[in-house]
């Protein structure tokens, strides 16, 4: 099983090594999906100079990237990956989504499901596991540098060459935002095996159920949903068992059929609260 999920534009800033200790910085080779390798030096390589040209006038710089003025410290991090200290996405990634996940307080058993079925989207690696050592960053997915372009175009090359052996015939959930979602979609065999999820909250409201979208929060509850299918370790292969499996978890979740082959499954998470 593979559940895919958009990374976090807040990222934790990796501590020093106590005593003054030197850190390992980042290795391209020590990612995972090495079939990834030169188009995520390519995108580096522009992001670091784009950032090291800022020293004087960041003005282009933060135009890219979509920064504000207070978020100038963002570009003098960019500009500085190839030497900066790094450690496990996992714990880079920060926010809502990630909260609600707490990958650092899973068990044994739990973690390591995490460190094979988690994929993290990401304007600047492509995808990469919550394992895989990378230094703090800022290059969210719309972001469209003046050589490479637009990421998420850019990306869905790559990503269509190594991501269907990723996910063999197994399942997918597919929690991503909508700019990471056109990085890569599945296709025919492998988007049937394939669930979106959609958050909705359910209030009633004289005597009639009424249902929106949740926006915002809908984050907190996919980290959970996700750390409730860690933790039980069940594998399920077809979206119709994973909506069994997460009714037996103790989500509300209602299933809709692809009206047509080759699309994705959709399953509706139903909530009272948001939180």
């Amino acid at each position: 099983m593979l559940v895919l999920l958009p990374p976090s534009e807040g990222k934790a800033s990796p501590e020093p090594e106590p005593g003054g200790g030197a850190q390992a910085a980042l290795r391209l080779d020590a990612l995972s999906l090495p079939g990834l390798t030169q188009a995520r030096e390519r995108v580096l390589a522009e992001l670091v100079a784009l950032c090291e040209g800022a020293a004087q006038d960041d003005t282009k710089a933060r135009e890219v990237l979509g920064l504000s003025e207070g978020l100038r410290g963002e570009i003098v991090r960019n500009a500085a990956l190839r030497t900066a200290p790094v450690r496990p996405a996992g714990e880079i990634y920060t926010g809502v989504l990630y909260d609600a996940l707490g990958l650092g307080s899973l068990d044994g058993a739990a973690r390591e499901r995490a460190g094979r079925w988690l994929l993290v989207f990401s304007g600047l690696w492509g995808a990469l596991r919550v394992g895989d050592p990378i230094p703090s960053y800022r290059c969210s997915g719309g972001v469209k540098l003046p050589g490479t372009g637009g990421l998420g175009a850019f990306w869905r090359g790559p990503l269509e060459s190594v991501l269907p052996e990723a996910a063999g015939d197994g399942l997918v959930l597919d929690l991503r935002s909508s700019a990471y979602a056109a990085m890569w979609k599945p296709k025919g065999a492998l988007a049937e095996r394939t669930a979106t999820v959609r958050v909705l909250q359910s209030e009633v409201v004289g005597g009639v159920e009424k249902r929106s979208v949740v926006s915002h929060f809908n984050k907190a509850t996919k980290g959970r949903l996700v750390r409730s299918l860690l933790e039980d370790g069940a594998e399920p292969g077809t979206p119709e068992e994973l909506a069994g499996t997460l009714e037996r978890l103790g989500h509300r979740v209602e299933t809709a059929a692809p009206t047509r082959a080759g699309q994705p499954w959709r399953l509706d998470v139903v909530v009272t609260e948001v939180h």
